[in-house]
Formats: structure tokens, sequence, C-alpha cells
């Protein structure tokens, strides 16, 4: 799979970018507290970088005081983090500014704007208490772009359970510890269980929903772009 990228550059529309491999960049910008979605064709998402706040004084500024888009050294400087966390290896994600627990800078109208590609990975769903496979040729090794163990849509893994125990779609929890047991493997498991992940809504029949792919093993002293 070839999907990385050696440089990162700043891009003001949704562009194709080619360093060492082509690779096609899109651009979403929200503005206030309006519905920030990313989303993929095919493929799945991985932020390159997110700014919530205000880096000049054009965007979002229609109706806008000039006081209200003066301060253009505005970031929140956890949202990078916090948008990864929750959109990378999804085919669509959606957030609102809520998630951020501050305000970097209350007199200013701010914007979020994310700058993500869109990369081949395989998705997998596991059903609660079922093992989840993780699989790769020869000389590859497993890269996990995203895990949720919860439930976000009442259809998923619920042939012949309880609808009262489907109902709750917002139980759903990113967690780091498919990838920190999978990646570098050649083939992994590990079981969908509330003993093993955190438990978000223990009345809700659950699943483990992962993105992977499958990277090429490189020797000791190979060079490669990353």
């Amino acid at each position: 799979v070839t999907c990385h990228i050696a440089l990162i550059f700043p891009v003001l529309a949704a562009a194709c970018l080619h360093t060492y491999i082509f690779t096609c960049m899109s651009l979403s910008t929200t503005c206030g507290n309006h519905v920030h979605r990313l989303s993929c064709e095919t493929g799945v998402i991985i932020v390159q970088n997110s700014l919530y706040g205000r880096a000049d004084g054009e965007t979002c500024a229609g109706g806008k005081t000039a006081e209200e888009v003066a301060n253009t050294a505005c970031s929140l400087e956890s949202a990078d983090n916090t948008i990864k966390t929750m959109c990378n290896g999804k085919k669509v994600c959606e957030v609102t500014p809520a998630i951020f627990t501050t305000d970097p800078c209350n007199d200013t109208f701010k914007y979020l704007e994310t700058s993500y590609s869109c990369v081949p990975a395989i998705h997998l769903i596991a059903c609660e208490h079922s093992l989840a496979h993780l699989q790769c040729d020869a000389g590859q090794i497993i890269h996990v772009y995203h895990a949720d163990f919860g439930r976000r849509d009442p259809n998923i893994c619920s042939f012949r359970r309880d609808k009262e125990r489907l109902q709750n779609v917002k139980c759903s929890r990113p967690t780091n510890k498919v990838a920190e047991r999978c990646n570098r493997r050649s083939s992994c498991s590990m079981r969908a269980a509330s003993s093993v992940f955190e438990d978000a809504c223990p009345n809700t029949y659950k699943y483990l929903e992962l993105t992977y792919t499958c990277q090429r093993k490189y020797l000791k002293g190979e060079s490669h772009t990353v």
C-alpha cells in the first residue's frame, strides 16, 4: 500500500500534492459552531493537521466586525490531536467545536479547519465476545489507523439481539489497545470484550470497529519514505 507522504505543504483549497508518491489532500473549513464534516468516498480519513481558532482575517469573516477577526494568532494547541483521535481511520467524521473544553480566544470569531487525505484501508467489525483477526501477507506488517469499541449504529451486530440493547448509538469510544497490540505484526487477534476495552455503556451490546493497512516490512538499514 503506497499512501505515505514525505512532506506536507500548506493548502488553500482541495488540491492534489505529490512528493515521492502522488497523493490527494482535501481541506474542510467550518465557521463558528456548525458541524465540521470530513469524508472519503474510497479509503479512510487520515488527518494531516487541524486548526481551531483564527489564522487570518479573511476566512469566515463575512458579516463579522473588525474586532472579531483581528486576532490572527489564535489557535487551540490540542485541536490537532483531538481531531486525529476522533476522525482518523473513519470514512465519515462529524464533529462540532463543543468537543473542545477550552476557548483559545473568547472575543474572536473562530473556525475549524482540517486538511486530510483518504488512504486505502481494511475495514473490520467484530461483534462483542468474538475475535477480530488482523492479517497481512508475508513481508508485510499491520498498521492500525483507528479502532472504536461501543456502538454508533443500531443495525451492526444486531441479529437476534434484544432491541433495547441496540438503541444507544452514542457510546462508542476510541481505543489505542488494538494498535498497541497489533502494530508491526503480520497477524494479530483481539477479543471484542468489555474486559479488554473500556465499557462505555454496560447495558448495550457492543462491537469493535477498526481500520488498518498492511505495510511493507522494511529490512534494517533499508531506506523508505514515511
